[in-house]
């Protein structure tokens, strides 16, 4: 079985990659069996959509691949790699776009909610669902651990898949499945979905007073400590009981009913939680991003990613030139390389 996944880094990570993808793909990472394989892009052309900045974007995917390795992805059994290590990808874009019909990028969820949000449309937001498939199939990934709102993104390069291998009397592509993250979506400071486009995230390493500063910006009503709440009308709470066992969740939910507990207090265990989640971690992170050893450490372990990755990708796309009658002579002595 082969799982892929894919990270932005149009950010710092913040509890919703954490709880939403990355703890998965870390679990996922230490628990391969024989046989399996797992792979895990930086999507830094994909970041090209928001980005429009070299220095920010190096290191914002710098400070991804430190917070994967952090948190203890096993890079030995995963491949952890840049998108645009691997060129195959973008070759292979140009290939579905060719037999993708305009009214299914039309109808992306994705590209609409982005466009309300006063996000300025361009053609690479609005074919990011081909890149995205692209970047799935080329690996002949069978597996894509995603949340609720990319489910449709993965249709989507079923759908291209069908219309490829249609299309030229092939199956040079494998068709994907898509598979719900543990905990599809993590509310953020203001009750909606966690994500950095809305301004209402909090980061995995923050401490001290940035810490407190944004945990004190989770919303809360005028409810006085002695007031019995209903645990499911706790923004804070909502977040904090992430980090809580079965046990400690019951015990935090029979006292928010009882009263006696203000959001304060919420809070407070909301930080204590994140820095024993997250302690050590931190200053591995402060390491890799901060000294030079470290970021050559980065570097390092991209580049042997994506070496590994990249012979996938490559047998891909060579199916797909042969199967659309583009197996030249030239490229063939290449070895099938761009």
């Amino acid at each position: 079985m082969r799982y892929l996944s894919g990270i932005q880094p149009s950010g710092t990570p913040h509890l919703g990659n954490f709880f939403g993808a990355i703890q998965q793909h870390v679990e996922l990472s230490r628990g391969l069996g024989a046989g399996d394989s797992a792979l895990f892009f930086i999507a830094d052309y994909h970041a090209l959509t928001t980005t429009h900045d070299a220095v920010k974007l190096r290191a914002q995917v710098a400070d991804v691949a430190a917070t994967y390795v952090a948190l203890g992805l096993d890079t030995d059994a995963a491949m952890l790699f840049r998108q645009s290590d691997i060129p195959e990808v973008t070759e292979l874009t140009w290939l579905l776009m060719t037999v993708t019909g305009m009214g299914l990028l039309e109808r992306a969820h994705s590209y609409k909610d982005k466009v309300a949000n006063n996000i300025t449309p361009s053609v690479g937001l609005f074919t990011y669902p081909i890149l995205m498939a692209a970047d799935i199939v080329a690996y002949d990934s069978d597996i894509v651990p995603v949340g609720q709102d990319q489910v449709q993104h993965i249709e989507m390069a079923q759908d291209m898949v069908t219309h490829f291998n249609s299309a030229h009397g092939v199956t040079a592509l494998k068709r994907p499945e898509w598979r719900l993250s543990k905990t599809p979506k993590v509310p953020g400071t203001d009750g909606q979905k966690m994500s950095k486009s809305y301004n209402n995230a909090i980061t995995i390493f923050v401490e001290g007073k940035e810490q407190k500063k944004q945990v004190n910006a989770i919303v809360t009503d005028s409810r006085e400590p002695a007031e019995p709440k209903d645990p499911s009308t706790v923004k804070p709470y909502a977040i904090l009981a992430l980090f809580l066992t079965d046990d400690e969740r019951a015990d935090w939910e029979a006292r928010l009913r009882a009263g006696g507990v203000g959001y304060g207090d919420v809070k407070k265990a909301l930080m204590q939680k994140m820095d024993e989640r997250f302690g050590d971690a931190r200053r591995v992170y402060q390491e890799l991003t901060t000294t030079a050893q470290g970021q050559e450490r980065l570097n390092e372990l991209l580049v042997a990613g994506a070496a590994r990755a990249r012979p996938i990708a490559q047998a891909t796309l060579t199916r797909c030139l042969e199967a659309v009658g583009m197996d030249s002579a030239a490229r063939r002595a290449r070895g099938g390389r761009a």
